[in-house]
């Protein structure tokens, strides 16, 4: 009898034209949903609601219509829902997406997605020369579309489990010892020799010094105040906003040793006017990082001192751990380095540790050797 409906305490089951049986529930959210398959017999169906039912129960119930979403389609609503992303990293998420998640994963559906699957995607991506560090940030990003979808209940958990997949482990930046920052300095055309050394010493992003103004100069106390940042796009659009974390706002003492450095660039290169930027491009403009190397005859400067492949970047590491050299706490290491998180802290820390102990290690060496202790 076509249409003829069981009732049940949990849900219906009716029967179709056609002789088989499909199941009716309610969701978590009330919807009435119609079950994916249909059965040969009511017992069939009777047993596939009673197990709809149990996963309802136990939360391990996922939405079969929304299982079939793209996964293209659900990255990018994922990362439009996240206002509070900034522009950088929405970039920097789309980047991934197109180049390394859409290629391969895009069309297949959410619920086909299973670890089997990840683990063969990223295995095509090592296979075909992606560096190490975008495939551990892709699978990242995928990991965490694939997080929400299971929060969401559109898949029954995350398919994103390889062991250590997305963890990156860039080699060891160098760290330039003192003479080799004001060797590095020396070798800059001179409007950008100040800008080696309070990006060094002052521990500062590439945004954040190229964002400074004559206001945020304190020679007389000494300090320099970081209250926003430059990001430029891919794009070549470039925004002015604060700094990456609320913690990135700060006043950082500098160095004494470089004040004259800093009082000859502002009395030669710097506008008078207080919201002046300390550091422009040659003819007076926002210095983008991108004009950067070559206005800085960066290649050659770095090669004459040792250090071919320096990234403006390595300044700020080295920064950082001459300041966990001199034995700071790790929060004051933090509000220096304009962190509101330990583990980069931990970091400099650790390798200061790692130092101190080989000094130990080679004492105790030179003291066996002359025959000390007992």
């Amino acid at each position: 009898m076509a249409n003829k409906e069981g009732r049940r305490r949990f849900g219906s089951i009716r029967k179709l034209p056609s002789g088989r049986f499909q199941i009716r529930y309610p969701g978590p959210d009330g919807r009435l949903r119609t079950g994916e398959s249909t059965y040969a017999t009511e017992r069939d169906a009777d047993k596939a609601l009673s197990l709809v039912e149990a996963k309802l129960v136990t939360g391990d119930w996922t939405d079969p219509q929304r299982s079939k979403v793209k996964t293209v389609d659900y990255a990018e609503k994922w990362i439009t829902e996240r206002t509070n992303l900034r522009p950088r990293t929405v970039e920097i998420y789309r980047g991934l997406l197109r180049r390394f998640i859409v290629p391969y994963l895009g069309n297949v559906p959410l619920g086909k997605i299973d670890t089997a699957t990840v683990r063969e995607w990223r295995a095509t991506l090592v296979g075909k020369g992606v560096g190490a560090s975008e495939v551990a940030k892709s699978y990242r990003f995928l990991r965490a579309v694939l997080m929400t979808a299971a929060d969401d209940r559109i898949i029954p958990r995350n398919p994103c489990r390889i062991r250590g997949a997305g963890e990156e482990n860039p080699d060891e930046r160098p760290v330039l010892t003192v003479p080799q920052v004001f060797q590095l300095a020396d070798l800059m055309p001179e409007r950008l020799r100040a800008l080696v050394l309070l990006a060094t010493f002052a521990s500062l992003r590439w945004g954040e010094v190229a964002a400074l103004r004559r206001m945020d100069l304190d020679l007389k106390a000494g300090t320099v105040s970081v209250r926003q940042q430059h990001v430029e796009l891919d794009s070549g659009e470039l925004l002015i906003g604060p700094p990456k974390s609320r913690a990135g706002v700060r006043t950082v003492a500098i160095p004494s040793v470089i004040i004259p450095a800093l009082e000859h660039h502002l009395a030669n290169h710097t506008g008078p006017d207080d919201d002046s930027l300390i550091f422009t491009g040659a003819r007076g403009g926002v210095f983008r990082r991108s004009n950067f190397r070559r206005a800085a005859g960066w290649a050659n400067a770095t090669r004459k001192i040792g250090l071919a492949g320096l990234h403006f970047h390595d300044l700020r590491h080295t920064g950082n751990t001459i300041a966990a050299a001199s034995g700071a706490s790790l929060r004051d290491l933090m509000e220096r380095m304009g962190h509101d998180s330990v583990r980069a802290a931990m970091i400099y820390q650790h390798s200061t540790a790692q130092a101190d102990r080989k000094i130990a290690n080679a004492m105790n060496s030179m003291i066996e050797e002359a025959g000390g202790g007992e």
